[in-house]
């Protein structure tokens, strides 16, 4: 009985004797010569771009990425992100920077309500602590208030077709704010004092 699944031997050896192969039929559909061989679409490593560059060594890489990483970096404190750009945002800024800040001194003073509140200290100290962060809110509040007002004027005087939208920019003065002025990014561009 014949197996459904092989063939004979005498079959195989019936078919291979049969007509001789053309070179053509034996590739396949789509043939690519080996990668050895130039083409149209594969040039040479001598014709590539960059072919004959010098390949880096591990340390020589590892030490561009750090240099590419701290230049973009440096580049960020200075000029800041996405969201700091366009002349409004650095309006904000600088009406920011040109002043005392209540939210400069808000977690300062939290840290001092934190430890005053602690329930081992006296009546006294806990009375003042909890005094001390009302004024401290109240502070802050008022100082976005006027940050605020200061911006929504200056920029109706200086850009009067803005597209910006007043609440976000008030929000993004309010944040900067409250930042310790060392750690503001972008740095500040103008000097305490000084008029914007």
């Amino acid at each position: 009985m014949q197996s459904l699944f092989r063939r004979k031997s005498a079959d195989v050896v019936q078919e291979t004797s049969g007509a001789p192969e053309t070179p053509d039929s034996s590739r396949p559909k789509g043939y690519t010569p080996p990668k050895a061989k130039e083409t149209p679409k594969r040039p040479s490593a001598a014709r590539q771009p960059g072919g004959n560059a010098k390949a880096l060594t591990k340390e020589e890489s590892r030490e561009r990425k750090r240099t590419l990483r701290q230049e973009a970096a440096a580049e960020y404190r200075r000029e800041g992100g996405p969201r700091d750009r366009g002349p409004e945002r650095l309006l904000a800024r600088n009406v920011v920077d040109s002043r005392y800040t209540a939210g400069t001194f808000f977690f300062g003073g939290a840290l001092i309500v934190l430890i005053g509140s602690n329930g081992a200290m006296p009546d006294l100290v806990r009375t003042v602590a909890t005094s001390l962060w009302g004024v401290l809110l109240l502070a802050v509040i008022l100082d976005a208030i006027l940050i605020a007002r200061k911006i929504k004027r200056l920029v109706r005087e200086r850009y009067p077709k803005t597209d910006q939208r007043m609440g976000s920019l008030y929000m993004y003065a309010i944040m900067r704010s409250i930042t310790f002025r060392r750690m503001r990014v972008p740095k500040p561009a103008v000097k305490i004092g000084e008029k914007v």
